[in-house]
């Protein structure tokens, strides 16, 4: 069975680049013409349901930050634009951009992303507070994963 439109070298070779940097998925185009290559997810573990007593007094609270389940659409949230490497400073050895509890102004440096030996910085979109950073230094994120919290 023949395939004319299939390009098979281009699709093996950006198979190859998906196992050499570890990336999930990668598209290219030129033109019109576009091909994305990409590795099924790997299933995540199920978190087990965590189970907290309430007392009278404690009824009424407010879940914080830390109890609340983070997404995209939270409205402190920012997310990551791209898959690639997440670091927290700019060197090895260099402090931090920003740490939990910072204030943070719009367009400041929160993380750098490493994404095919390019990198981006991530910048504030607003003024506020770190509220929570949701990486490690280092960590590999996905398209529209949260970083991290600004209030």
């Amino acid at each position: 069975m023949s395939h004319p439109d299939i390009d098979f070298d281009a699709i093996r070779a950006l198979a190859s680049i998906l196992d050499e940097t570890g990336l999930s998925e990668i598209e290219v185009g030129e033109g019109d013409r576009r091909l994305r290559v990409a590795r099924a997810p790997v299933a995540a573990a199920v978190a087990a349901p965590v189970i907290r007593s309430v007392v009278a007094d404690d009824a009424a609270a407010v879940p914080s930050i830390d109890d609340a389940v983070i997404d995209a659409g939270h409205p402190g949230a920012v997310t990551s634009p791209m898959v690639g490497t997440a670091y927290r400073s700019p060197e090895p050895g260099a402090p931090q951009f920003v740490k939990e509890g910072d204030p943070v102004s719009e367009g400041q440096t929160l993380f750098i992303i490493e994404a095919m030996k390019t990198m981006n910085p991530i910048r504030a979109p607003r003024s506020g507070r770190i509220a929570r950073i949701m990486i490690e230094n280092g960590a590999p994120v996905e398209f529209g994963e949260v970083l991290l919290i600004i209030e």
